[in-house]
């Protein structure tokens, strides 16, 4: 259980929390890769390093995790219990940076999609809508 973890243990398990590569990253990843696209990943020359890029499209893709991005759905509504004021506002920054970023984006000409994590329990919605967004694969 997180809360009989001491300091330095939840500083152990925190930091292994990775921001790229991720299990809703890769699922989203493979899933458009056996559909025929091809992609670049983590361009960090756009705004809010897009996790995948489609340059001829003009497409950007966020898969963000619905706690750390606060998400509507109930797991990026929760709120810590311990040290509550520090994770407000490192969400709250995380929010306005995704808002910026995609603020960006458009102003670049781009179309930026977010999949959530939450939204990954029906693939086929998360493909649907992506599909509408990239336009059919290139052969």
């Amino acid at each position: 259980m997180v809360d009989s973890l001491t300091r330095e243990q939840r500083h152990k398990v925190m930091s292994h929390i990775h921001s790229k590569d991720t299990k809703p990253e890769m699922l989203v990843r493979r899933m458009l890769f056996a559909e025929g696209y091809r992609y670049r990943l983590h361009a960090a020359d756009l705004p809010g390093t897009p996790d995948l890029v489609f340059r001829r499209r003009r497409v950007a893709v966020f898969v963000n995790g619905c706690f750390w991005h606060s998400h509507s759905c109930p797991n990026g509504t929760h709120k810590p219990a311990t040290n509550a004021e520090f994770w407000e506002a490192k969400r709250n920054r995380t929010v306005e940076r995704d808002g910026q970023a995609l603020t960006e984006l458009a102003n670049r000409g781009w179309t930026a999609v977010t999949v959530w994590e939450c939204e990954l329990r029906s693939l086929n919605a998360v493909a649907d809508s992506l599909h509408r967004a990239l336009g059919p694969p290139r052969l």
